[in-house]
């Protein structure tokens, strides 16, 4: 296995790590599935010890002729290396028209390497436009369960409706995933996941932890194995891995995936006293979290990390009725201004160099937006992009962690939206453990302006615990900032529906995550209709 950790001395630097070098270290992973196939794997006979498809399996990345499916074998999930041996091992998968797998239109065989930790990536080709399918994998005298996906509309195709649900934040510890039970029966087609999928903090032994994360207890989760441990925990979870093999997903990270708070390869702000991680350390932690990022999503094989480096933004296309771009928020940013924090946004916060989206990927979604055809053209990211002044009882100001910490680029954005008319745009946000509806201007401070796009900011599927019914404050903050439309402090999550007339937002709350089959309703719905920016309660 290649180990990331072992890096020579001989390749720091005072003060840093060569990229260069340090990247030939990460480009060996993306041998390793050509390296697995010629292993014979396939020819093998193997047994497990218990069933090795106990994570269950996923798909994800749809497009109109292909969809990713995944699984990872691990008799022992919980285990340094998932229960399996040191070996490759062939894994035979099919697709089929019924749920029974007698209607098989495509099959073959992948290779499940124990180098990327024995999970399977297959790009399953050659499939029809707007068809459901059902899936399934076999290794050894072991079946998984059957998996349910589907592929998206020709890009030329004019669907009628839209339905899907987006959802992040799922502290393991502070709740259970009943929101994925209630999901799991809306019959969607498509599931968007925004971030925070793990949390890395340490097993923690108080009252309030709902039940406990695995791993050390003295720190958070730093190494490949830790981090392998801590995905394998939260997918054993029956509604999280139930919900996957419902419909195909798509996911991006925020910062607990890797690191909390952490703004490309600069670590957190760190209590006085507490030194940060020395660069190289950090770097050689961010491999360790993109791998396993990888080995656990349903992601296609040319999001395979090198090294520290993992490009997630991509987009998809729903016929003519939908343009989805899927945005990277953490990688490529700058260090949160003022010392992060709520602070004012002032000179520093509004300096031209600070950015969320880096150069590349701010380039690739100007012209992607330029380019689309579709009805509606939907940003799928991780963070408040509205700017709103928050008050708390020690703080006032704006999140430096969110888009006001590089508010230039993200009025930029904006405007650049507004001037070339980019039809009906809508931004899907995660990060706050809270539900927003927001109406976007060039500056949110412009009361006055003209309304550009419309933001629905989805709440925690658990993280914070059972949210407070109440808002302590909430009039004073719309007054402050009429650009809110709604906000509540649930567990949930949004189902979304489009036509190519109206989009509706349902924020679905769970009124209790801390004990099994919490009661769950629709809590507010909003409307946005085609071609009239804002959203208006239903």
């Amino acid at each position: 296995m290649l180990d990331l950790s072992r890096i020579p001395t001989a390749l720091r630097s005072e003060g840093g790590l060569s990229r260069r070098l340090f990247l030939a270290y990460g480009a060996a992973l993306a041998a390793l599935p050509s390296l697995a196939t010629r292993t014979h794997a396939a020819d093998k006979k193997v047994t497990f010890s218990a069933d090795p498809f106990a994570l269950g399996v996923a798909s994800g990345d749809p497009n109109a002729d292909s969809v990713v499916l995944w699984t990872k074998l691990a008799p022992e999930p919980l285990a340094p290396d998932g229960g399996m041996k040191p070996e490759a091992v062939g894994v035979a998968w099919e697709v089929a028209e019924d749920e029974g797998m007698k209607k098989v239109v495509t099959s073959g065989t992948a290779v499940a390497a124990p180098q990327l930790g024995h999970s399977v990536h297959v790009e399953a080709k050659g499939l029809k436009p707007d068809r459901w399918y059902w899936f399934r994998f076999t290794a050894g005298d072991a079946r998984s369960p059957v998996g349910r996906t589907r592929t998206l509309p020709a890009s030329d195709a004019a669907p009628d409706k839209l339905k899907f649900a987006f959802a992040s934040c799922q502290h393991y510890e502070q709740g259970l995933y009943t929101a994925y039970e209630q999901m799991a029966k809306d019959d969607l087609d498509l599931v968007f996941h925004l971030g925070d999928y793990i949390y890395e903090y340490p097993n923690r032994e108080t009252a309030k932890v709902v039940r406990k994360h695995t791993g050390p207890k003295d720190g958070k989760i730093k190494t490949l194995g830790d981090y392998r441990e801590r995905h394998a925990l939260y997918r054993s979870d029956r509604l999280l891995s139930g919900m996957h093999a419902r419909c195909p997903w798509f996911v991006t990270w925020d910062d607990h995936e890797f690191d909390n708070n952490y703004a490309n390869d600069i670590q957190e702000r760190q209590p006085k006293g507490k030194a940060k991680a020395d660069p190289a350390d950090f770097l050689v932690q961010r491999a360790a979290a993109y791998q396993a990022y990888y080995e656990f999503m349903p992601l296609r094989p040319r999001a395979l990390p090198k090294g520290p480096d993992m490009q997630l933004y991509r987009k998809a296309s729903f016929g003519r009725l939908a343009e989805f771009f899927v945005l990277d928020t953490r990688q490529y940013r700058t260090p949160q201004p003022n010392e992060d924090g709520l602070k004012p946004l002032n000179e520093a916060a509004l300096d031209p160099k600070n950015t969320l989206l880096g150069k590349a990927q701010r380039g690739w979604l100007d012209a992607g937006l330029l380019a689309s055809g579709a009805t509606w053209n939907v940003l799928a990211q991780q963070v408040m992009m509205a700017l709103v002044e928050i008050s708390y009882a020690k703080a006032t100001g704006y999140a430096m962690d969110q888009w006001p910490g590089a508010a230039h680029e993200r009025m930029a954005l904006m405007k650049f939206i507004a001037d070339r008319k980019v039809p009906n745009p809508v931004v899907l946000t995660g990060d706050i453990h809270s539900n927003w509806v927001n109406d976007l201007r060039v500056d949110d401070r412009k009361h006055d302006a003209p309304v550009v796009a419309t933001e629905f900011v989805g709440t925690s599927i658990t993280s914070g615990g059972n949210g407070p019914k109440e808002v302590a404050g909430l009039d004073k903050l719309q007054a402050a900032n009429p650009c809110v439309k709604f906000h509540n402090r649930d567990r949930g999550y949004v189902r979304c529906t489009v036509t190519p007339t109206a989009w509706t937002s349902d924020y679905v709350a769970v009124e209790d995550v801390t004990k099994p089959g919490g009661r769950v309703t629709t809590r507010a719905s909003f409307v946005v209709e085609a071609g009239t920016p804002g959203a208006k309660k239903a």
